[in-house]
């Protein structure tokens, strides 16, 4: 028979700060009530002054809105605080064929749902058929949301409220400035804070995470450890040894240059996506903050080496990286198959990291927190709630690894070993194999997807499967596809709305500038 904590889980202790620490401390914070009485649950943090973050991308998926929502941080004060900005999509240079060759240079994965009117038809099909006229792009016509954002306008209007507008986003911030605000907001919240450098992890008599020995405040205990020391993975990892699955003979960038560069002007516009350029051993990030970019080059060291990397990058970037030296990341692509053994759980990098391309890191994160709180095993019974965690975190990154696979996969690019590399089927998990074998005679369906081991919706895959130009054959005739018109006029209305939203939405920076204002007056 097991034995239980006495009095049930009354302690938690989060090793590791960074985005992964904080958020999961906030969401404990606000689902459990944390508190120092007796009926409450006491959430402690410690971290070292001396390890930084390792933000790659700094980016979000749209679930973050409702996340800031969840742990009662209004959007004004996110946006100030984090240098933040809008995202509406990524865009996507250059990976169906190579610069300078024929055909569309790049394609669109917007945030936002395909439209569809209450009982109109799904536009796909009709798309697949033409019927929104020769060479339009899905995600052109399917939503505005392209149009909008090639504009640099806001997907939200000033008199919208707190995460909600027209078209959906997600944002773009500084790494190290949101984890400073989920440090205040937490503690806010009744989260501990322990400055102190861990050196070394002890197990108990039972094989679990006994205490936690630091250099500066001494023992800590708990009766629940959650691990956020990311890819050292301090303990999941390294006292545990709870093995690591790489993926790297699936996907293949496992190195990373970053840079901070200013905006040629105080008043330059601001891209409201991300815009994801390939080149020639893996791909640029290109991020527009308030007050700087964000750059980097993320790579494969088995396909290039630093010295190269570094040439692309500040090629890439041009003059702005002159005198700038550019931060080197070494990134273990891959995730573990248990996520939570016995009395520990790891939440962030060290559960795994799946580059930073379709933003899939802090949305992992998000999920985990999510999945602790809601978990949350009171009486210390852990083995059937670590069961459906594991099983749950397992299927995400699965899902999530042929999702950013699927970018790879369909390249029509021969001009590099990386390209021919990520296009040999032997490269592909069968599970993407499968799906990509259905859809050359069918488009994805919701069918296809279980909604919550997804990180993506389904209209994401039909975004990026378009976008990267898979021909499915559609199998139709006029019983099928009977709304053929309907079709067309729905195309021809996107159309014309996507000029009218122009005119109704503010320029990119105009709408951050104004929420800066607003949060600026909130603090007066």
């Amino acid at each position: 028979m097991k034995t239980l904590p006495k009095n049930g889980v009354k302690q938690v202790l989060i090793v590791g700060g960074g985005t992964a620490g904080w958020l999961t401390a906030c969401f404990l914070a606000k689902q459990l009530g944390a508190g120092a009485d007796a009926d409450s649950v006491r959430i402690t943090l410690v971290e070292s002054r001396e390890i930084g973050i390792i933000g790659v991308g700094e980016g979000t998926f749209p679930s973050i809105r409702g996340t800031l929502a969840t742990i009662g941080i209004d959007e004004a004060r996110f946006i100030r605080e984090c240098n933040g900005t809008f995202k509406q999509g990524i865009r996507f240079n250059h990976w169906v064929r190579e610069p300078g060759a024929e055909g569309a240079d790049h394609y669109f994965h917007p945030f936002s749902l395909p439209s569809q009117r209450p009982g109109g038809p799904e536009l796909l099909p009709y798309w697949l058929q033409g019927a929104a006229g020769p060479g339009v792009a899905f995600a052109a016509a399917a939503t505005m949301q392209k149009t909008v954002a090639d504009a640099s306008r806001a997907p939200k209007r000033p008199g919208d409220p707190d995460f909600t507008g027209p078209l959906n986003y997600a944002y773009h911030f500084d790494a190290g400035k949101f984890a400073a605000l989920l440090c205040t907001h937490a503690q806010s919240l009744g989260v501990q804070h322990v400055q102190a450098t861990v050196e070394r992890v002890a197990l108990d008599d039972d094989g679990a995470i006994g205490a936690v020995h630091t250099r500066e405040a001494g023992v800590l205990t708990a009766d629940l450890y959650i691990d956020c020391t990311g890819f050292r993975a301090a303990l999941i990892g390294e006292a545990l040894g709870t093995s690591f699955r790489n993926i790297n003979d699936v996907l293949f960038v496992d190195r990373a240059l970053a840079m901070q560069v200013p905006h040629e002007r105080p008043d330059a516009p601001i891209a409201s996506y991300t815009i994801a350029t390939a080149h020639e051993a893996g791909w640029t990030w290109d991020i527009g903050l308030h007050q700087r970019r964000g750059i980097g080059y993320v790579y494969s060291s088995r396909h290039t080496d630093d010295t190269r990397a570094e040439e692309i990058l500040r090629g890439y970037i041009g003059k702005p990286a002159e005198g700038l030296n550019p931060r080197q990341l070494k990134l273990n692509v891959g995730y573990r198959e248990q996520h939570w053994v016995k009395n520990c759980v790891a939440v962030g990098l060290s559960g795994g990291f799946l580059e930073p391309l379709e933003s899939s890191g802090i949305g992992l994160i998000e999920t985990a927190a999510y999945l602790v709180s809601y978990l949350f095993p009171h009486d210390g019974d852990f083995e059937p709630v670590a069961k459906v965690y594991n099983e749950m975190m397992k299927a995400r990154y699965e899902r999530i690894v042929d999702f950013v696979k699927l970018h790879y996969c369909l390249t029509q690019r021969r001009d590099n070993a990386f390209w021919i590399d990520n296009a040999d089927p032997a490269s592909i998990p069968d599970t993407l194999r499968d799906k990509l074998a259905m859809w050359r005679k069918r488009a994805p369906h919701r069918m296809d997807f279980v909604v919550d081991y997804e990180m993506y919706p389904p209209s994401s895959w039909q975004y990026v499967l378009y976008g990267m130009e898979y021909p499915t054959a559609l199998y139709a005739n006029a019983r099928t596809l009977p709304r053929m018109e309907e079709a067309r006029k729905e195309f021809a209305t996107i159309a014309q709305v996507s000029q009218r939203a122009l005119a109704d939405l503010p320029d990119h920076r105009a709408m951050v500038e104004h929420l800066l204002k607003r949060g600026e007056r909130k603090i007066a």
